[in-house]
Parts: C-alpha cells; sequence; structure tokens
C-alpha cells in the first residue's frame, strides 16, 4: 500500500482504518455526517484530529490525475478544494486481521484502485443545500456570478473543467456575496494555453449541465421567485462573456491619453485581478496605441491583505477589509498628523479594529462563519445603526449590539 501526503499539517496514515477494502465495504461507524452534494463516485467523508476529510474512490490513473491537477491548480492560486492524499497499492501486502472489524466481505478487486483525499472545507456548501435551506433570487444569482467567475479564472489559466456544473462545485459566503470553488477535476486538463474552440466546448457543456442541475433542483424542492432553469443556465454564458470580455478585449487609444492604460488597469484590479504584463503596439502610423493586458488569476484584494495582515480570506471580503483598514488609516493620519504608512496602519488594524470586534463573539453563536464574514457583518450592522441614529455607532457598540440582536436570534 502507498500513501502520498500534500501536507505535513495533514498528515495521518492511520493503519486502523480498512484502507485495502473499497469504501462500500467500510463500516459505518468510521465515517462522519456532513452536508454533501451528489457525487458520481462513491464519496465518505472521515474524522481525524479534528478535521473532516472526503475520501473517493477512483481507479488509480483517474485518482492520480486529479490529485496532480488539484495540486497544480492550488500552487496557482485557484479556488479549489485543498488535495490532502491518494492511497494506491491498496491490495498489496495487507492483512485483514491487522484492520477494524468489517461487516462485509471484500466484494471489488482494488488491484487498480485508488482513494483521493481532500480537505472538507468547513462552511462551504453544495448548490443543494443552499436552495434547499430557502435563498432569494438575488442570491441565486451570485451563485451564477461566482460559477462564472471560477470558470474565467480556471480558463485564464489554460484549464480546461470538462464538467462545469452546479454538483461539481461548493459555494461559500464571501462578504454578503458567493465564492465558487471546484471539486471534481478528474475530467480537467492543465494546458499551456486554452483554445478558443475548447473553452467554448466548456462553456457549451457548462451550460448543459448547469440547466440540468436546475431543473432537476425545481422539480423536487423549486427555484427561489420561479426562476426558469434555461434562463438562468443561458445568463450563466452572458456572465462569463461579459467578464472573459473585460478582462481579454483589447483597447485603442490616442498617445496622449495613455492615463487611460491605468485607468483599465484598475478596472481590472476591481475585479480581483491581476495584470501581469502588458502588450502595448502602435497603430496607424504612430498615431493610436493598441493596448492588450495579459490578466493573471491571482486574487488582488486578497493577496493585498494577506501581505498587510498574514489573513487568509475570501476575495470579497478582503475587498471589505481593506476598505475598513484604508479608511481606519485615514482617521489615525487625521489624529497624528502625518501620512501614517499602510503597513503600520495595518498592523494598529488589527489590533485597534479587527480583534476587538470578533474576539468576544461567542463560539457557540459564529454558526460556522469565520471571522472575516463576522466582521463583515458587523460592518453591515453598523451602517444600518448609524443611518438610523444618523451618527456613527462605533464598532466597540455595532459588535455589541450584532451579538444581541442578530446572533442571539439566529440561534433561537
Amino acid at each position: 500500500m502507498k500513501f502520498q501526503i500534500a501536507s505535513p499539517s495533514h498528515y495521518f496514515t492511520d493503519l486502523r482504518l480498512p484502507w485495502s477494502r473499497h469504501l462500500n465495504d467500510w463500516p459505518e461507524e468510521n465515517f462522519v455526517e456532513v452536508a454533501r452534494g451528489i457525487h458520481r463516485n462513491v464519496v465518505k467523508f472521515i474524522s481525524h484530529k479534528d478535521q473532516v476529510y472526503a475520501l473517493k474512490e477512483l481507479s488509480t490513473p483517474i485518482a492520480q490525475k486529479e490529485y496532480r491537477l488539484l495540486r497544480e491548480l492550488q500552487e496557482l492560486g485557484l479556488p479549489v478544494v485543498e488535495p490532502v492524499g491518494l492511497v494506491t497499492n491498496r491490495d498489496e501486502n495487507v492483512s485483514d486481521s491487522q484492520y477494524l472489524p468489517i461487516s462485509k466481505p471484500r466484494t471489488v478487486d482494488l488491484h487498480n484502485r485508488g482513494l483521493l483525499i481532500t480537505n472538507y472545507m468547513v462552511g462551504a456548501l453544495p448548490y443543494r443545500n443552499i436552495v434547499q435551506q430557502g435563498i432569494s433570487p438575488e442570491q441565486m444569482h451570485q451563485m451564477l456570478d461566482a460559477l462564472a467567475e471560477l470558470l474565467v479564472r480556471l480558463h485564464l489559466s489554460g484549464f480546461y473543467w470538462g464538467d462545469c456544473s452546479f454538483s461539481n462545485a461548493l459555494f461559500k459566503r464571501d462578504a454578503g456575496l458567493m465564492a465558487a470553488y471546484l471539486v471534481d477535476a478528474e475530467t480537467g486538463e492543465l494546458l499551456d494555453e486554452l483554445t478558443d474552440r475548447r473553452r467554448e466546448y466548456d462553456l457549451e457543456l457548462a451550460h448543459t449541465n448547469i440547466a440540468g442541475d436546475l431543473m432537476d433542483i425545481e422539480a423536487s424542492v423549486g427555484l427561489p421567485g420561479q426562476l426558469d432553469p434555461v434562463d438562468l443556465a443561458d445568463s450563466l454564458l452572458d456572465r462569463y462573456n461579459n467578464l472573459w470580455a473585460e478582462l481579454t478585449r483589447f483597447e485603442i487609444f490616442n498617445p496622449e491619453d495613455q492615463f487611460l492604460i491605468e485607468k483599465r488597469i484598475g478596472r481590472l484590479n476591481d475585479l480581483g485581478f491581476d495584470v501581469e504584463e502588458m502588450e502595448i503596439t502602435t497603430v496607424d502610423d504612430g498615431k493610436q496605441v493598441r493596448m492588450v493586458p495579459r490578466v493573471v488569476e491571482h486574487w488582488h484584494h486578497k493577496r493585498r491583505l494577506a501581505s498587510l495582515t498574514g489573513f487568509q480570506v475570501q476575495e470579497n471580503q478582503a475587498r471589505r477589509l481593506l476598505n475598513s483598514l484604508n479608511q481606519y488609516r485615514i482617521t489615525l493620519s487625521e489624529q497624528e498628523g502625518r501620512d501614517v504608512p499602510l503597513p503600520v496602519a495595518a498592523y494598529r488594524w488589527i489590533a485597534d479594529i479587527f480583534s476587538p470586534s470578533v474576539e468576544n463573539i461567542p463560539a457557540q453563536l459564529k454558526g460556522g462563519l469565520d471571522d472575516a464574514e463576522i466582521f463583515h457583518e458587523i460592518l453591515e450592522h453598523r451602517w444600518y445603526l448609524s443611518e438610523a441614529q444618523h451618527a456613527d455607532v462605533g464598532m466597540a457598540f455595532a459588535s455589541k449590539s450584532y451579538v444581541d440582536t442578530i446572533l442571539r436570534l439566529r440561534e433561537k
């Protein structure tokens, strides 16, 4: 039996578990129940040292391919589930006597079967769970925005998904919006460059899959606001195409208007993308300048916040936290009569604003929300309170009120 472990932080090779058995033959007491979607392969969840992991039963070549792709996509900074490990050669040098009692006989030859292990994303949910819990039409559209952005980011990186669907993604709250994560990569390919033909075919598959996903959920629990599944699938293509055009189109400027190049870069940064390089050429005998941006997939605000604070959060959360940080820096500079450097302001913002706002939130009231999402909700609550009182109520008051009037009501 061979274990490959991607990260020392998730190191485990618990030999008490029946690795040489097909997942369907493991005792049920080995598994834990968590929110889960529909999978074409057998997927089970186990708990180890306060962490939850997903185990997926695959043929060895496919398991190896998906493990490799997830690691490569993670290294590119893309939003994917975290690959933890891979178990192969599961029928070699193994004696059943060393395992916990097995309630079923071995039914599958595991000579060519692998187990892919990924980290369970706390707070991320399959689309079915989100819809079944009850969402608004606006939130449904936010999920489509998130999936369209995920697909754009993957395509910019040269990744052909081959099976984009709601079922193959997870969704996580991100400062009142949604962020999407790739779950299944077994049909994908990471290429040096994705041709337009491959990209368009991926979009066609996505449209078909998503329309089917939404028809299925409409038939079982219904869609919010009686939204039409096909219209929603059509709108995903519109969202994708609009974002792709903004990120890849070229523009022609007059030479004296090159400040417009900086404006274009600013728009791209606002969308959460960095410009790695630009191709600038003269046209019309030097009378005009043609600009083609080379956009990279790394998240601009997320990376910026991490460099200043060390926080690892979602993109929209990072944008909201950076806004709070910048406002605090302005106030601090006015109070001290000097321009406070941003790294200094960031250090003091954590101590004076962020930490006091979230550290006293009772753990049992968080409901799976991380500190960045809670801070965003406190900011929203502060805004509403300040509007009602026609004066800024401050973070301390807003934080206490948020616990008393929002979180405690949710608990009930």
